[in-house]
């Protein structure tokens, strides 16, 4: 079943035994004993079933509860059945006029928990199908269950039964912890980013003329600050709003018209996505490979520059790659054949954009990759000498 995870460990705890009196159909033990799989009961006795045991339909209703089922234990009277028990309960939704404490699930349940904390035998009895159980077997119970449902309509089915019962039971016994939640959000984005991609959406926006007419320009672009500041959106949040601010700017033959960031912005897209930090684990290599792909369409001035000298260099050429990932890490240009990666640093970087580059700097060492930093302006204000020094210390 969706819900069945056999790798993980079952949860057995000291609980109330479930015993039911002379059940009719299989399918409705098996559903019982599958009822009580879902919460943790483990110990299911049976009075005289119709339909005699071991019974196939009880196993096929059961639904992966044959643990339950292979400790069935059979008994041929009432009696013999809870003969053991220091606390036992009787199941009905009819006034028996005996008396007797009535308590609903809830209640019930603390009475068992502190029961099965002092070493006492607790069980809850549930009756037959068509008639539940007769006065004398609700008169050997020490309390009643009755379940707040509609008066007209009260009768439940076994399985049902059994269902709330080891719910209120489980719930108290275990303080009602739920065996998953939300996944962990990556921390929020800082208002450095939020910028970064606000800009690369007005810049877009601009080139397709949505912000018309002028007069009410303002006015549209506070709207939509206030549309994301609203979302509170995390660094991952404002990575795949980039991701579909790009897709939709370029199309789907390729880059279309504006569909390129011009190196200003390609500059602070690298820095908000330094900022944001490399993706971790195999599991994310495809957001590794995306993120390559939107870093080679997008080069700064710098890169661009770099990218034509190495290709045209004899002492470069066809040696390295752009934007190309090693491992969860891209460096601006790597060489595979000579382990070589080239980074360059541009002007104004912050803490964070510094922080991830010493630290993909540091992974590629570790695996024996020399490392050389060029500085983005000295790259535009004077290419020969930084060629140069790169040649000398590469080669």
């Amino acid at each position: 079943m969706s819900g069945t995870d056999k790798t993980k460990a079952s949860i057995e705890l000291a609980g109330p035994i479930i015993i039911l009196a002379e059940p009719q159909l299989g399918e409705n033990i098996g559903m019982a004993a599958r009822a009580m799989g879902n919460f943790g009961l483990m110990r299911m006795r049976l009075v005289k079933p119709r339909d005699g045991w071991p019974n196939i339909a009880a196993q096929r209703a059961a639904a992966g509860a044959d643990h339950i089922l292979s400790r069935v234990e059979l008994f041929d009277t009432v009696e013999a059945a809870v003969a053991d028990c220091s606390l036992l309960f009787a199941t009905t939704a009819r006034a028996h006029d005996q008396a007797k404490p009535v308590l609903g699930p809830a209640q019930a349940a603390q009475e068992i928990v502190a029961e099965v904390a002092k070493q006492g035998t607790t069980a809850i009895l549930f009756g037959r199908e068509r008639a539940g159980l007769l006065n004398e077997e609700v008169a050997l119970a020490d309390r009643i269950i009755t379940f707040p449902v509609n008066p007209a309509f009260a009768s439940l089915n076994l399985a049902q039964a059994v269902l709330l019962m080891g719910y209120e039971w489980f719930k108290l016994a275990t303080g009602g912890g739920l065996p998953f939640g939300m996944p962990e959000r990556s921390e929020r984005a800082s208002q450095h980013q939020m910028q970064a991609f606000f800009d690369n959406l007005v810049t877009e926006l601009d080139r397709v003329e949505f912000l018309r007419p002028p007069e009410k320009r303002e006015v549209m672009l506070v709207n939509l600050r206030n549309i994301f500041n609203r979302m509170e959106p995390s660094k991952q949040d404002i990575h795949t709003l980039h991701g579909v601010v790009m897709a939709i700017a370029e199309g789907r033959k390729g880059p279309a018209k504006g569909g390129v960031l011009d190196g200003t912005q390609a500059t602070k897209l690298r820095a908000l996505l330094a900022e944001q930090g490399a993706p971790e684990g195999s599991s994310k290599g495809s957001s590794v490979r995306g993120l390559a792909r939107l870093l080679r369409r997008n080069p700064t001035d710098a890169e661009r520059i770099l990218w034509q000298a190495l290709t045209k260099d004899r002492r470069f050429a066809a040696q390295f790659k752009r934007q190309t990932p090693v491992g969860r890490h891209i460096p601006d240009f790597v060489s595979f054949p000579r382990r070589i990666a080239i980074e360059i640093v541009h002007n104004d970087e912050s803490d964070a954009v510094r922080r991830e580059r010493d630290t993909r700097a540091a992974w590629l060492r570790e695996r024996g990759y020399r490392v050389h930093a060029l500085a983005a302006s000295d790259i535009e204000t004077d290419l020969e000498v930084a060629l140069d020094r790169l040649a000398a210390d590469l080669f």
